[in-house]
């Protein structure tokens, strides 16, 4: 078994609590789906938000997923200009017996233009 690193990215409409809780599972959601991850499975996920977020802790709306036990931590994105806003991303750690290559990092919701070379 081995340690990987499986990226994603999501946007929002705007700073919006609820929209905000509706990205954020379904992206932590869809990054577990495709890569086969279990909540066992997890060690740690990092979230980032853009500056212009600030109605809510991405990492609490995984907390709605049963994550409880799982180490959540939540960073600010650099401000960097003509960055694409409302941003948020994550960084989950997890055990697989997945391949480097063989990871799916998942781009949600417009979020697919920061990495066009990993987003499917």
């Amino acid at each position: 078994m081995a340690i990987r690193a499986i990226r994603g990215a999501t946007t929002l409409t705007a700073d919006d609590a609820r929209e905000m809780s509706e990205a954020v599972v379904e992206l932590v959601t869809a990054m577990m789906e495709r890569n086969g991850v279990v909540r066992d499975d997890l060690i740690s996920i990092l979230f980032t938000a853009t500056p212009d977020l600030h109605s809510a802790f991405p990492a609490a709306s995984a907390r709605d997923l049963g994550l409880v036990d799982v180490p959540l931590i939540c960073a600010q994105e650099l401000d960097v200009t003509g960055a694409l806003p409302r941003v948020v991303r994550v960084l989950m750690h997890t055990e697989t017996p997945l391949a480097r290559a063989d990871v799916h990092h998942i781009y949600l919701r417009g979020a697919e233009v920061l990495r066009q070379d990993l987003a499917p």
